[in-house]
């Protein structure tokens, strides 16, 4: 049995379930949002027993996503403790789920975190840009001039930003000279600054065990996608990538004790590929269905087998 962690809005999630209802594989969705209404329950005495979805056993967890409930006329002080208590119980409660994990959920809460994936990429041996995160303004204006004042800015974290209305999200920017002969108007909250390195083109490399799906987006072709290929519609295409970045790439993922990964990275006009990101979750339907490479498979295989 499978139990997959998400919420009732992963198409990800629903893309998978899809292909296990097809080949006839028993699987088990925890949507997080609704925990208030699952039956759960936990015993710790002579034996420790669980029991979730009915369930007392899983052989594999895949852990996509989690979602906390939306509580609704409840006092705002009881609210977040309400979350809280709540957050904290799936995250004990994914402590003590036994079986295999793709991935498991505290590798993926450490290998999000971009400064820590940025200086085990180095280790291994990729090549990173020029970093520099601070809130030393003279500092910031120093590495501006030492990249010949060409560098990017993008968030230390989430790039969607909630409203209301419709979600809205911070792309990668480029700084230009007159915000920094500005900067003195703005205080500097957490965020990357890096060199921008000249692209040849983009890739996204999707990782599932030992198994790796290299594509590449062509951002350079269209001037709205030079510095971020996320603001247009773009397609990907199938690519060969060499053997060494390939074994780098697996051994990244290893080394972040994850199953699977989805990897940014540049391709310079040089030949040289720039290490840019790996996200534990990332989403990868798009690149299968355009690319035809069958990443699904290897999920439900690594799941199985």
């Amino acid at each position: 049995m499978i139990l997959i962690i998400t919420h009732k809005a992963d198409f990800t999630a629903d893309f998978i379930i899809n292909k296990l209802n097809k080949i006839g594989i028993p699987y088990k969705r925890f949507n997080c949002e609704d925990i208030l209404d699952y039956p759960y329950g936990i015993s710790i005495g002579p034996d420790f027993h669980y029991c979730l979805l009915g369930e007392s056993k899983f052989d594999a967890v895949w852990f996509r996503r989690t979602k906390l409930p939306d509580l609704q006329n409840v006092p705002n002080d009881q609210r977040l403790f309400l979350l809280n208590e709540l957050d904290n119980f799936l995250k004990n409660l994914f402590s003590v789920l036994d079986g295999k994990w793709v991935s498991n959920p505290n590798s993926v809460y450490q290998a999000e975190n971009k400064l820590f994936q940025l200086k085990i990429a180095r280790q291994l041996g990729f090549n990173i840009p020029a970093t520099l995160i601070t809130n030393d303004k003279n500092k910031l204006r120093w590495f501006f001039s030492e990249n010949k004042k060409n560098v990017i800015v993008k968030p230390i974290a989430q790039t969607r930003v909630k409203s209301a209305d419709t979600p809205s999200f911070i792309f990668t920017n480029k700084l230009t000279p007159s915000l920094i002969e500005r900067i003195d108007d703005f205080d500097l909250t957490p965020c990357i600054f890096q060199e921008n390195i000249d692209k040849d083109y983009e890739l996204r490399i999707t990782v599932v065990g030992d198994r790796v799906f290299p594509a590449a987006v062509y951002s350079q072709d269209h001037h709205e996608t030079l510095t971020d290929w996320r603001r247009k519609k773009l397609s990907f295409l199938k690519i060969e990538i060499p053997e060494s970045v390939h074994d780098l790439c697996i051994e990244l993922v290893k080394k972040l004790d994850l199953k699977f990964g989805a990897i940014d990275l540049i391709k310079t006009k040089a030949g040289d590929y720039i290490f840019l990101e790996i996200n534990p979750n990332g989403q990868w339907v798009w690149i299968e269905n355009e690319t035809q490479q069958a990443i699904s498979t290897a999920i439900i295989d690594l799941l199985t087998c």
